[in-house]
């Protein structure tokens, strides 16, 4: 069996070979694929493979594995081509010249060369006459798609999708088809989340009044955590409701008392702010009781708070008197506090709404003057479902959901409650939970075709705006004039304020913005941390992404910006004079000692320890996000860098970690670029010395890239390793595009991108153009492998 599935390997990996190769044929360049076959091994062993022996044999042959890579057994052009992963991460450190080490004896140039061009031929062997598109994995809305599609469909900003399940990451992002899995649980949010959105959306009939209940879970504290149970120190509960329909609301608190000093504690209710009652909580916890206050609230978005309002905590000690007459103290205490066990927001009180809802109209706008009530339910149903499936609907569709509003109609449902019948099915399709595209020829691998404009819409809408297209680009795609307009659509969904999601979602997760939500620096070693500050450095860092967006700035500006944007707390956190109050201003970059995103206090704040900075964390995220080199996972068994086994200084112990010869090959990079902003502390905040030890941030890079300090050091990344990084971000910007990680038939489109980028200098939006009219994003094939680009799976 294993002999027999060696053999069904090899041939499956020939057949990849030539099928690549046939397009050589096709050109004249070789007879027949086994004669290219030939060649690429006679090349193999007469240029590459006495490279291999003669540079990389002290650390990756004869069982020796570096970095965890060992060259052993491969003797020709198949081996290579099975491990492919692997061969890339070769080429890759040839090509920028890590490999060999600078202090190991060097290839010549034209070995070098030679080397590099024979793995490029073996790795990627493609046609560029025929590029391969490769295939978009039919992927569901994650949560934000969803919040947002609903949004601007219905006109209801309720962020159901906020109570699905956390979406999974894959490459990097959570928009990735292959990872978004569909747990059995998200069937019933699903109909739960329809069924609560549009009767938000629509009034049908009288309207009764509906029980919100707020947990402790659903609550928010003054300092942006979920509020516990009990409030003391004068805090503050919050929660945010949406009225869609103004009249009067019943607010009620569910609670009791912990007296102290013969006083209950007092409870204030207020909304936006203002406070409605003021109350004793004068019963104990065996007989919890409920507060209420009747309000008249407009339509909108309300902040409701409960907050105690005269706390008190007191210890003393008072004599007591023991029975054989011995007088000793004891320690008194008295806490009052104010106990709340659910929240409830009920309303509206009144029978009749007398102003419809915008998101009522907006549904039943298809209903024209003079139509049958069927006419319209045709027309209100055929509209939704339209723009809810983001392309023309197809008629036994249409009668599908039209049985489902005659079933509700037969039953003694009104208009509007058949209507809603219907449009509850549209909300939980597949047809609107999945972004699917049509394909003429759908289990063909080999059938290359251009996505349609109502699916190029689609594409361009969630990758600028994580939402459905809007009236302009349906109609456009209508016409089919989008492909034409590309340039100023993506100008004009770049100024609309929906792109802020681009803010949100690609550079929240490129840059990992996310993770500083959690994050906990240590209080005692950073006691002025807190969630003003942690929210200053996250938007700080957005504002930057925003300015270099939409003023069309050139993306090295990422890494040499020499402007910032902060409010008073951050400028105080930088030592910045000047700024008052909570509005980000822009400053010069230059006050603080910083420049572009790698001076960003949310950045260094990420990539450090709760009680220090962390060189190797630094150093392997401009690695992994800055210039495209992740390196390996660490080998089993390293000491940390807090082992007893290790001595001296930070930088000190890091040098005899890197000793172990499993750590050497990538620490030696990592930390040198992560000592270079070492003038930082683990909360971004600057520093002339490490608690009196002098700081060294000089360092070389593998190539002899040298530099001085964190300033040095960006400036040198955004001149020499320009190529890289602009490779990078191309690469996360069209993964995120699509959905679906980058393949090695991709690397054509990539290399476009990166030439129109440079071309059009650098400039942000030009990057966005390059990567909506690469054939990647604007095409797709069917189904299945494609005969000629397979990839083998790396071992």
């Amino acid at each position: 069996m294993m002999r027999r599935s060696g053999i069904i390997v090899g041939l499956l990996v020939a057949g990849i070979l030539i099928a690549g190769w046939v397009v050589m044929v096709r050109r004249g360049a070789v007879a027949s694929p086994q004669a290219r076959l030939a060649a690429a091994d006679a090349r193999f062993h007469r240029e590459v493979k006495p490279v291999i022996d003669r540079y990389c044999s002290d650390c990756h042959l004869d069982g020796m594995n570096k970095g965890d890579v060992s060259l052993d057994g491969f003797t020709n052009t198949l081996s290579i081509v099975r491990d492919r992963r692997l061969w890339e991460r070769v080429l890759a450190v040839t090509k920028s010249g890590d490999m060999p080490p600078p202090k190991k004896h060097q290839p010549t140039t034209q070995e070098r060369d030679a080397a590099i061009a024979w793995l490029d031929a073996t790795l990627y062997p493609l046609d560029p006459e025929h590029p391969d598109p490769g295939r978009v994995t039919l992927r569901r809305l994650n949560r934000v798609e969803y919040n947002n599609t609903v949004r601007d469909l219905i006109g209801v900003d309720l962020s159901p999708a906020d109570d699905f399940p956390q979406d999974d990451v894959g490459y990097g992002f959570d928009n990735i088809g292959d990872v978004l899995s569909l747990p059995p649980i998200l069937w019933e949010r699903y109909l739960n989340a329809a069924e609560a959105v549009l009767d938000e959306a629509i009034v049908a009939g009288p309207r009764k009044a509906k029980t919100y209940r707020f947990g402790p879970g659903k609550l928010r504290g003054h300092d942006g955590t979920e509020a516990l149970a009990i409030l003391s120190s004068n805090k503050t509960m919050t929660a945010s409701v949406v009225v869609q329909f103004p009249g009067k609301y019943r607010f009620r608190v569910h609670g009791y008392g912990q007296p102290a000093l013969k006083q209950s504690p007092k409870m204030s209710l207020s909304l936006d702010g203002k406070m409605l009652a003021e109350i004793d909580v004068e019963n104990v916890k065996a007989a919890p009781k409920w507060f209420e206050v009747v309000v008249d609230v407009p339509m909108g978005r309300h902040q409701l708070g409960v907050r105690f309002l005269n706390d008190h905590y007191r210890e003393w000690m008072e004599d007591e008197k023991r029975p054989s007459g011995r007088v000793v103290k004891n320690k008194k205490v008295e806490d009052r506090n104010l106990y709340v066990v659910g929240v409830e927001w009920i309303g509206p009180e009144a029978a009749e709404v007398a102003e419809l809802p915008d998101s009522h109209r907006r549904i039943f706008a298809p209903r024209k003057p003079g139509m049958t009530e069927l006419q319209a339910a045709r027309a209100v149903v055929g509209a939704f479902a339209t723009r809810a499936f983001r392309r023309p609907l197809a008629t036994d569709e249409l009668e599908r959901l039209m049985a489902l509003y005659r079933q509700a109609r037969g039953t003694g449902d009104g208009f509007e409650a058949g209507v809603r019948h219907a449009l509850t099915a549209v909300l939980v399709s597949p047809h609107f939970l999945f972004r699917g595209e049509l394909q003429p020829n759908p289990d063909n691998p080999k059938s290359v075709h251009a996505v349609d404009e109502y699916a190029l819409a689609s594409r361009l809408s969630y990758f600028l705006w994580s939402s459905m297209p809007d009236d302009v680009l349906f109609d456009l795609a209508s016409r089919k004039k989008l492909r034409k307009e590309l340039r100023s659509q993506v100008a004009r969904m770049l100024a609309d304020s929906r792109s802020s999601a681009l803010t949100d979602n690609f550079a929240g997760q490129w840059l990992q913005l996310r993770t500083l939500e959690i994050l906990s620096p240590d209080a005692v070693k950073f006691p002025a941390f807190d969630a003003d500050l942690r929210q200053a450095m996250r938007r700080e860092t957005e504002m930057l992404f925003e300015t270099i967006a939409r003023e069309n700035r050139p993306v090295g500006e990422f890494l040499t910006a020499d402007y910032t944007f902060v409010n008073e707390r951050l400028a105080r956190h930088y030592g910045i004079d000047g700024v008052r109050g909570s509005e980000f201003v822009r400053v010069s970059a230059a006050k603080a000692s910083r420049g572009g995103v790698l001076t960003h206090a949310s950045i260094l704040t990420l990539t450090s320890n709760p009680t220090r900075t962390s060189p190797v964390k630094r150093g392997k995220w401009v690695m992994e996000n800055i210039l495209g080199t992740p390196p390996p996972p660490p080998p089993p068994g390293v000491p940390s860098l807090e082992s007893k086994e290790l001595k001296g200084t930070l930088r000190e112990r890091m040098e005899q970690h890197r000793k172990d010869p499993s750590c050497a090959s990538c620490h030696e990079r990592m930390d040198t670029i992560g000592f270079a902003f070492e003038h930082f502390d683990g909360v971004g905040q600057y520093r002339a010395d490490d608690d009196g030890s002098p700081l060294a941030t000089a360092g070389e890079l593998p190539g002899g890239l040298k530099f001085a300090d964190h300033r040095d050091l960006n400036s040198r990344l955004a001149q020499d390793r320009e190529a890289e990084f602009m490779r990078c971000l191309s690469e996360k910007m069209l993964t995120y595009a699509l959905g679906r990680g980058s393949e090695y038939y991709d690397r054509p489109a990539l290399e476009h991108i990166q030439a129109r980028l440079r071309k059009g200098g650098g400039k942000f939006q030009e990057l966005l153009l390059a990567v909506v009219e690469s054939v990647p994003f604007q095409m797709r094939r069917g189904e299945g492998e494609s005969g000629g680009w397979t990839t083998v799976p790396a071992r």
